[in-house]
């Protein structure tokens, strides 16, 4: 009885006093991160030295390089690359369309565009009507319009999605099947409205595949202003088209993924994964997309080390090769992963911009996002919490390893981040330093929480 006593008295206590614990620790790496974070600086290094980062490109393999000595300065257990071959799409030369009539009159507007990534060059300069559409179910109705035209979606995000990754995921499809929905009913080329959220004229590119039972044509992004305009203009006129692009593919390219390790010292064999994607589009610097990632990643385990961190459950330290246009990176990851039969237990993906932190998207059962959700008292005093739904590409694979997996993203506020999406405008100078550290804090804090008490109930 006084056994029983004792137990019930002294658990309590106990976890009061372990709550304390971890917020103490919680306080020690976000003090860490925000006084001596190194993210925003590498940011700088990775996206001025090295530059855009196309899988394929010399500036992807000197980024790998760049990583890998970098993490290395930070004294992990283990460093090293893991070679994976990747896709290897060149632009080719400078995209080009514009408007050339509009209702039988000559006239000449050049439009800002970009060609998808992936898509193939024009061959020449392609000249054609065009076919504007607001969707897919407008292109059936006017499939027999298309032979021959040029096709235009308008491809604007939903301005009632307060969560523009929806809006995004909702246009997204535009982008990436567009051309070949298109061709199917006999089109020469395809413009769409640039998958943005900007009120200006950059054109985003951004990557589209084609479908193998109908011709390649070619595909481009417009900036939003002239996109806007010309299909303005369809409604009440002929316009007539021109597009002209270069893309082509060399052979898959050398590269690689970038791991640290930190080795557990309760539980080795099961696995903690923080990443984000090293490559990025060619006609930017990749700062937000996935430059952020890439840095916030790295600065946990500066974070850990400089704290003398030991965790119980080996974490690793992820810079993933090709996730734009090929997912090459992360599928490595995982079929390695299943070869060497790993235990996999949780993954954490930043690729959603370096901007404020709101909260953690979470991937699992009911009475797992219970526990993780019983952690938002250690996340709110920095700005996030637990909630249902979330990971990354990149990560998404390690379900196929283990259909247990819990997979994580972080949710920053992403009101801005489609303005700067895939264009030229995502660089280095539009990423706030402390809302960078911030994002690596959060992500440090969630990291140690798992590492202490798992992800099982």
């Amino acid at each position: 009885m006084r056994a029983l006593f004792v137990a019930l008295f002294c658990l309590p206590l106990y976890i009061q006093a372990q709550t304390n614990q971890d917020s103490i620790t919680i306080k020690k790496m976000v003090d860490e991160v925000m006084t001596n974070g190194k993210a925003y600086d590498l940011l700088r290094e990775l996206t001025k030295k090295i530059g855009g980062r196309l899988a394929g490109s010399p500036q992807q393999q000197n980024a790998a390089i760049w990583g890998k000595r970098n993490l290395a300065l930070f004294s992990p257990d283990n460093v090293y690359l893991q070679p994976c071959k990747t896709p290897n799409w060149q632009r080719g030369g400078k995209d080009f369309a514009s408007i050339v009539g509009i209702g039988g009159v000559a006239t000449n507007q050049p439009l800002a565009a970009l060609a998808l990534g992936n898509s193939l060059s024009s061959n020449g300069l392609v000249e054609a009507d065009i076919v504007a559409v607001a969707n897919f179910d407008e292109l059936e109705k006017r499939k027999d319009e298309i032979k021959g035209k040029i096709v235009y979606y308008h491809s604007v995000f939903n301005p009632t999605k307060v969560q523009t990754f929806q809006a995004y995921g909702e246009m997204g499809v535009y982008r990436s099947t567009g051309a070949s929905r298109a061709a199917k009913y006999g089109a020469v080329g395809v413009m769409i409205h640039s998958l943005s959220t900007a009120p200006d004229n950059e054109p985003h590119t951004g990557g589209m595949k084609y479908d193998e039972a109908y011709p390649k044509i070619p595909a481009v992004a417009l900036g939003p202003n002239d996109a806007k305009a010309l299909y303005e203009l369809t409604k009440k006129n002929t316009v007539r088209g021109q597009i002209q692009t270069y893309g082509f593919f060399l052979p898959d390219a050398d590269e690689n993924n970038v791991v640290a390790e930190l080795k557990g010292t309760q539980f080795p064999d099961q696995i903690i994964t923080i990443g984000g994607h090293l490559d990025s589009w060619d006609v930017n610097e990749g700062a937000h997309d996935d430059g952020a990632g890439i840095v916030q990643t790295m600065e946990i385990l500066r974070t850990m080390k400089a704290l003398n961190y030991q965790p119980k459950h080996t974490i690793r330290f992820v810079l993933f090769a090709n996730e734009e246009n090929g997912m090459r990176g992360g599928n490595k990851y995982a079929d390695l992963a299943k070869e060497n039969k790993e235990q996999h237990i949780f993954a954490l993906e930043s690729d959603a911009g370096g901007f404020t932190p709101r909260a953690f998207g979470i991937t699992c059962s009911a009475d797992q996002l219970k526990k993780f959700q019983s952690w938002n008292k250690f996340l709110k005093p920095y700005g996030t919490e637990v909630a249902a739904g979330g990971g990354g590409a990149d990560i998404g694979p390690l379900a196929k390893v283990n259909p247990s997996i819990v997979l994580s993203g972080l949710v920053p506020d992403s009101q801005r981040y489609f303005d700067l999406h895939h264009a030229t405008t995502d660089v280095f100078e539009n990423v706030n330093k402390r809302e960078l550290l911030l994002g690596a804090a959060n992500m440090a804090a969630i990291i140690y929480l798992v590492d202490q008490y798992g992800v099982n109930p």
